[in-house]
């Protein structure tokens, strides 16, 4: 729906599910993806400090996550992977509340419920499980709301995903699957984990799939209201493979230089979705040089934010580990507190060394 040229390219198919867009809500949308990829260039930075024990960015990714993100209502639940900070932006989560895990301080930093937008998911692919037994309950409760899962293309080789396509057909449960497939699992491309596209996957178990450009926000919006409203109207489960390019790194801990070329890297960058839908506002006259600015500013405070809230978040509680395992207790868990309790004494007590000792 937009060319890397930012030029609008008609879908009949699909452009009745964005014929409500202003030039406001275009603008929104940019400003949506501007904020997100500045916030998670500040995380990576912070990692790279020290301030953050692992991060993974969504750099490249961000129309993908808007789009979809935008196109869901305020009913819907959401069940992310670790990746998905446009989401949590779209579903109203604070930028900083995304970090605590990541920092050591919790073990989440939110509660779900508040903006139907479930915890982070390390664990590959099992939020699609939970999101289908979720959806199994919201057909059964006879509500129109719908539920979105969102996993990479590595997450669709994983035993969980196919078990979630299975149950989610079976039970005819209104989740909509999004893969964003941005063609590296860690360092295993996709043609080394399908011998099909991704979204032909769902022909097997029986319901929809389709693939979207997932560097254009327009498409994404579409394709996932798209989606919504299939299984808004009882139709089952759809999937949507969003085909995007991981940018940067799969997390802080990894160097893609050792597994892909640069050349690739350049030619995706040239698909940038954020260059995209600003060559768009400019061509159509929606943005001048104001906005813009005004846009730079925000982001440079959002950064300083995120800097600030982050170096003066408090230590846990050392202890607090063991709170909450179990219901009603449990004596090995006791043990294991007293135990720690008694090590975490040991340094308080030992005697401190002379000065210009060893």
């Amino acid at each position: 729906m937009l060319s890397p040229e930012g030029e609008r390219v008609a879908r009949p198919d699909y452009d009745g599910y964005v014929a409500d867009l202003t030039p406001e809500s275009l603008r929104g949308l940019y400003r949506d993806m501007v904020l997100t990829r500045r916030f998670d260039g500040e995380a990576t930075q912070l990692q790279r400090q020290g301030e953050l024990g692992l991060w993974a960015s969504l750099l490249g990714q961000e129309a993908a996550q808007i789009g979809s993100g935008r196109a869901l209502r305020d009913d819907d639940y959401v069940f992310p992977t670790y990746r998905e900070h446009g989401v949590a932006w779209c579903r109203g989560v604070d930028p900083v509340n995304l970090l605590g895990m990541f920092r050591g301080v919790n073990n989440g930093g939110w509660d779900p419920n508040s903006n139907n937008f479930h915890l982070y998911t390390i664990v590959i692919g099992s939020q699609t499980l939970h999101a289908t037994g979720y959806a199994m309950g919201v057909a059964k409760d006879g509500a129109d709301s719908s539920v979105i899962a969102y996993f990479g293309d590595g997450a669709s080789s994983q035993g969980d995903v196919a078990e979630s396509f299975t149950f989610s057909a079976v039970y005819n449960a209104p989740v909509v699957f999004f893969c964003q497939n941005n063609q590296w699992a860690i360092s295993e491309p996709t043609e080394r984990q399908t011998r099909v596209p991704l979204y032909q996957r769902a022909r097997g178990y029986g319901f929809p799939g389709v693939r979207v450009d997932g560097n254009d926000v327009l498409a994404c919006l579409a394709v996932t209201r798209a989606a919504l409203e299939h299984t808004r109207g009882g139709a089952g489960p759809m999937l949507v493979e969003a085909f995007t390019y991981r940018m940067g790194a799969h997390t802080t801990s990894d160097d893609p230089t050792k597994y892909r070329s640069e050349e690739e890297r350049e030619a995706w960058g040239a698909k940038d979705p954020i260059l995209r839908l600003r060559r768009h506002l400019e061509r159509e006259g929606y943005a001048d040089d104001a906005f813009f600015a005004a846009l730079e500013e925000e982001s440079e405070a959002l950064g300083r934010r995120v800097r600030d809230a982050v170096r003066s978040m408090p230590d846990p509680d050392p202890m607090a580990v063991f709170d909450h395992v179990y219901a009603d207790g449990s004596a090995q868990v006791d043990e294991e507190r007293k135990e720690f309790a008694a090590y975490q004494a040991s340094f308080e007590d030992a005697p401190a060394h002379a000065e210009g000792g060893n």
